[in-house]
Formats: structure tokens, C-alpha cells, sequence
């Protein structure tokens, strides 16, 4: 059974809720019956084993845990004697059976059914005389791991949740990313090491997710690393707010095999659940343009008490966008290099506003300035609209380390892949373009060779596009067809980190009287001097590395000359105007050429009408 068959066979069971539930609450039956149904399936096979292994250990008057853990051979098992399908055998007792089944899975796999509030569901589909018809539907499906990988599975829980979220008004998909996003950055953040990627290298190594919703991130890195190195081992780490994400991010990482007590649940923020590890890969997909004011007194708490010992010592964004704070979080994660060994890289989804919002001095800018100033920031991808379930805006990829390889040092790279896309058959709410596997291979490619290079669009006589070519630097341009011509625009540029940085001044003009005269201050520090009007005030940046003096003489004087710099006004700020870098100016057509096509346009009205009327 495909994907999609299998999310609508599971989506038929709405038809029995009809009535008794309001569409917005399907999702609250049947997400938590399809983490059932899989659980129950995962232990199918060892049932009788761990049945019997029970029995033996009590009999011993031994604790059973661990050893029903082997017998299992995942990190739950299950004690209850039945099943889902045994269930069905009695009927007129469902509910207590099923109390009693799900009383005897092991403290982990039990903790995401409270997590779902699934006890006060059974009630309600047991008044509703649904609760036996709704348990036989799931017990017909088949989700072993073996009919539904763990990657066909968690495509259709993030459908699921994406349509409940559509029906429901809600945000759809804010609880998960695409997946060709995550891939994409799953290369970006493996590509530059060798060790790790090495067929045969068991090395060990740590990824942890703050904003972890149903475990995508997590789970495709893990196949992405084993599917070149099976001898890798991974320990997967998360965080997640939403109960119901929290829980079915664990139940995956639980037929993984994974520690689940490394998936916390609870608000990144203001409780972070892992304060005193770090890890060596990190990936994020945090909330864009979402307000922090809930959690305002306890990030403030932590950046005024610790400063740079604690996570926000940079500086705190406004309250209206906190996805800056999660950006500065990873930071603080990064484990240290020592002696060239160690270190870490991490892949953040963020909008726009984290580029360039916010002047010299204000938190924004400061955090810039902080992983500018430490040459923490590797490279910027842009990506295609429209890419997103929730959201139609522009999105980058930002790829963060403290282990740069020599090339890079000082150095960012921008990757402007907003034109690397197909459009998806069918949209998927906000969500209706996709990067191929090829889009996805050529960004990991201009990446991983640090490469400079330009987008060379091939057009025919009537201007439509035959093709697309890559072009590096010192590549021959292709051959264009007669009366066509050839677009090249930039694709993937480097730049020294101080070329994102200035100096704001402030520029002041004399106060002056009635008569022209010049206003001073007659008392004080300042005594003699012009004093200052507000209203000539004026501020000019001056990048970084230029002559401020020269600027400002060259730029100010020739239009101002009793202007001053206020010196103590001056501020360093940072930005990266993405966008900026990438533009190519398209001279409009000339007059002469719109005036012709006007003319014929006009003529051939002409001739229709013409010939209407004869």
C-alpha cells in the first residue's frame, strides 16, 4: 500500500466520526489509533516471547524490565496478553480491554498516549457507541515496518496532521518541514566531513533538533548518514512544545531504537531540556515571525543574569520574531574544537527578517555581528516561494560552524537557489513548488566545492526558456539558437565577513538663530561649541574597512559644510542585504520598439474588425 492510500484508507475512518465529532477534532482519534496500530504491529512478532519472559522473571522474583526489553527488541514492549485484533473478540467490553492493552505497554510507549489525552477520547467514542467499529478499522490496517518504512510512515503522519491543521483553521504544517528541505540541509550539514561519511568509519556522533515536531528533521538525518556509512552511529536528540507532535516524534524514535528520553518535551526558550550538552550536528525549523512575549521575563532573566554564558549574550531580537533566540541557541550548542578536533555545524530554516531587520545597535543587528565577527556563519541558501505548507514567503537556509575548513575562513558564501524548482502536481496548502533530486545535488555541489558561479538561462527568438546551464568560473558560455539570446545571472558568490558590516554615523548641523547665527552652548563640557538641530539630523553608513574621515568628506561636506560627526553616536551594525548580491538590472525596451509593437497590435484589431464587418 502506497502513501497516499494508506493516509486515505486511515482518513476513511473521519467517515465514522462524522456526527459525534466536529472535523477539527478527527485528528485527536485518529493520530493517536495510528501510533496504536503501529506500535502494536512493531510487536507482533515478540509477543509470545516477552509473554512468556514475563512470566518466568515474576516467577523469579526479578524485575522484568530490561529483560522484556531484549525479548521485545525495542526500547517498549507490552505485557497485556492481547492485541488490537484480539480486542475485537469481545465486544461488549472494548473499553476495559482496551484500558487494560494500553496499561501494558511500558512506561516510555504509555507517556504518548497521556500526551494525546487518549483515556478521555475512549470515553467519548465509547458513548458514542463508535469506540469498537473505530478500534476494528485500525486493527485491519497493516503498519509493520516492514509493509510502511519509517520514512513512508512519517510522510503520512505529516499528511495527516497537515490536513487536520487545514480543516481545523490552524496553521497547516507549522509542525513540520519538507522533506527535499530537510535533505537538502542534511547534505549541507554532512558534505565537508569525510570521516563521518566514510563506508566502515564507526564513528559516533550526536544531531539534536530545539524545534523537533514529528521528527522529520531527526529521522532523515539518521537515514541520510547510515545510508553511507552503516557503520555510523547516531543519537538523536529533540525538543517539542506541541504535546501531539511530542509524542508521535517519540513514538518514531522509539521503533528507532533511540534513547527516547533524548526527545524532551517543553518550550526550547524558556526551559531547555538539554542545558548542559552539546552535539555535533544540529538542525531547526523554528516558527517564522512568531511572538516570544510568553516567554519574554525568562530569556530576559537569562541574557541580563548570564550574558555570554548563558544563550543570549549576543543581544535579544524584538518581541514580535523570535526566531533569532532559537538561531542563538544552536550556538550556544556548539561543541567546542580542541586542538582542531570536535566542533559543530548546524542548518537553521529562517525568513527574511533575520537578513537585515534591525540598525546598527539593535539586537538583530548585534546577533549578525556576533557570528559575522566570529566567523561562525558558512553559507546562506535561498530558497524557492512557495515551498513551504504554511507559508508562500522567501525562506534561507543558514549553515552556521565553528569548524570551518581553511578555505572558508573569513568567509560567507550566498547561494541564491530561489529559481531550483518543479511544480508539484498537486499543492499542498501554501506549498506548490518542490526541489528536485538534481536541484538538490547542484546546491550541494556549489556548497561543498565553495564555488563561484553564475546561472546561465538560454532563450530562443521568441524569448522562452530551452535551457539552463551552471556555469563556473573560467566555463564556456553555451551556444544560444539563432535570434535567441543568453540571461546570466549570479548563482553562488563569496564574500569577506566584513563586507556585511558599518559604521552608522551621526551626522549633526549648527542650531541656528532667527539671523543665521550659530547657537552655542554657553555652560558645561560643551561650552562654546554649536549645539545641535534635531531636525538637520541625519545618519549615513560607512562600510566597514572605509576611511570614515575620507567619507565623510568626500560623501558630507561638498552638501553640508558645517556639518559634524557626532562621535559618541556612532555604531557598528551588520547586515546581509541577500537579495542585493543577486539582482541584474534589465534595461527597459526602448520607446521606439514599444511604439512599433503598439502599431502592429493596433493594425491587427484593425483587419478582426474589419472582417467582422463585412
Amino acid at each position: 500500500m502506497n502513501q497516499t492510500a494508506l493516509s486515505s484508507f486511515i482518513w476513511s475512518v473521519a467517515d465514522l466520526l462524522r456526527g459525534d465529532y466536529k472535523q477539527s477534532e478527527y485528528g485527536k482519534v485518529i493520530l493517536p489509533f495510528t501510533v496504536l496500530r503501529r506500535l502494536d504491529c512493531v510487536l507482533a512478532s515478540t509477543k509470545a516471547d516477552v509473554l512468556k519472559e514475563q512470566a518466568a522473571r515474576e516467577k523469579a522474583g526479578v524485575d522484568p524490565h530490561q529483560f522484556l526489553l531484549r525479548k521485545a527488541g525495542q526500547g517498549f514492549y507490552n505485557t497485556c496478553p492481547m492485541d488490537l485484533k484480539a480486542l475485537l473478540g469481545d465486544q461488549d467490553h472494548i473499553r476495559q480491554n482496551l484500558y487494560a492493552y494500553l496499561q501494558g505497554f511500558s512506561p516510555t510507549a504509555r507517556d504518548i498516549f497521556e500526551r494525546f489525552e487518549f483515556h478521555t477520547h475512549v470515553e467519548r467514542l465509547a458513548k458514542a457507541n463508535l469506540l469498537y467499529l473505530v478500534t476494528e478499522k485500525f486493527a485491519n490496517i497493516d503498519l509493520h515496518p516492514t509493509r510502511v518504512d519509517n520514512a513512508r510512515m512519517g510522510h503520512v503522519f505529516e499528511e495527516l496532521i497537515r490536513k487536520f491543521a487545514e480543516i481545523s483553521n490552524e496553521t497547516a504544517g507549522e509542525h513540520f518541514t519538507p522533506r527535499e528541505v530537510i535533505r537538502l540541509m542534511v547534505n549541507l550539514i554532512f558534505i565537508e566531513d569525510d570521516d563521518v561519511l566514510t563506508p566502515g568509519n564507526a564513528v559516533v556522533r550526536t544531531v539534536y533538533d530545539p524545534t523537533a515536531g514529528t521528527g522529520g528533521m531527526l529521522s532523515v538525518a539518521a537515514e541520510h548518514l547510515l545510508a553511507h556509512n552503516p557503520a555510523a552511529r547516531l543519537t538523536l536528540h529533540g525538543q517539542e512544545l506541541n504535546d501531539e507532535s511530542y509524542a508521535i516524534c517519540k513514538a518514531d524514535m522509539l521503533i528507532r531504537g533511540q534513547d527516547v528520553a533524548n526527545i524532551v518535551a517543553g518550550n526550547t526558550l524558556s526551559d531547555d531540556g538539554f542545558p548542559a550538552k552539546k552535539f555535533d550536528y544540529m538542525l531547526s525549523n523554528p516558527p517564522f515571525g512568531v511572538e516570544w512575549k510568553k516567554v519574554e521575563k525568562a530569556v530576559r532573566a537569562e541574557h541580563e543574569g548570564k550574558g555570554f554564558d548563558g544563550r543570549f549574550g549576543p543581544g535579544l531580537p524584538r518581541v514580535s520574531d523570535g526566531s533569532m533566540l532559537f538561531l542563538l541557541h544552536l550556538v550556544a550548542k556548539m561543541a567546542p574544537v580542541v586542538n582542531g578536533e570536535g566542533g559543530s555545524r548546524f542548518g537553521i530554516v529562517l525568513n527574511g527578517s533575520p537578513l537585515f531587520t534591525g540598525g546598527a545597535g539593535s539586537g538583530e543587528s548585534e546577533i549578525r555581528r556576533y557570528l559575522l565577527e566570529n566567523d561562525l556563519v558558512e553559507a546562506i541558501i535561498g530558497l524557492p516561494t512557495d515551498m513551504f505548507y504554511n507559508t508562500g514567503i522567501a525562506t534561507y537556509v543558514w549553515v552556521v560552524s565553528n569548524k570551518k575548513p581553511a578555505a572558508r575562513k573569513g568567509q560567507v558564501q550566498l547561494i541564491d537557489a530561489s529559481s531550483f524548482w518543479q511544480k508539484m502536481r498537486k499543492s499542498l496548502g501554501s506549498k506548490r513548488k518542490e526541489m528536485g533530486d538534481a536541484h538538490i545535488a547542484e546546491v550541494t555541489r556549489l556548497f561543498g566545492d565553495f564555488a563561484e558561479a553564475d546561472l546561465a538561462t538560454v532563450l530562443d527568438a521568441d524569448g522562452k526558456e530551452v535551457a539552463r546551464h551552471v556555469l563556473r568560473a573560467g566555463e564556456a558560455e553555451p551556444a544560444v539558437p539563432a535570434g535567441g539570446k543568453l540571461k546570466r545571472a549570479p548563482l553562488s558568490r563569496r564574500f569577506r565577513n566584513e563586507a556585511f558590516g558599518y559604521t552608522t554615523l551621526t551626522i549633526e548641523r549648527p542650531l541656528r538663530d532667527d539671523a543665521g547665527t550659530v547657537i552655542k552652548f554657553e555652560k558645561g563640557k560643551q561650552k562654546g561649541q554649536p549645539q545641535p538641530d534635531s531636525a538637520l539630523r541625519d545618519t549615513e553608513n560607512v562600510p566597514l574597512g572605509e576611511d570614515i574621515r575620507a567619507y565623510f568628506e568626500r560623501e558630507v561636506l561638498p552638501h553640508a559644510p558645517d556639518a559634524w560627526i557626532d562621535e559618541a553616536k556612532s555604531r557598528v551594525g551588520y547586515e546581509i542585504p541577500f537579495n542585493r548580491h543577486f539582482y541584474v538590472f534589465e534595461p527597459p525596451r526602448s520607446l521606439h520598439e514599444i511604439d512599433e509593437e503598439l502599431k502592429a497590435v493596433s493594425t491587427n484589431i484593425m483587419k478582426m474588425l474589419e472582417a467582422l464587418a463585412e
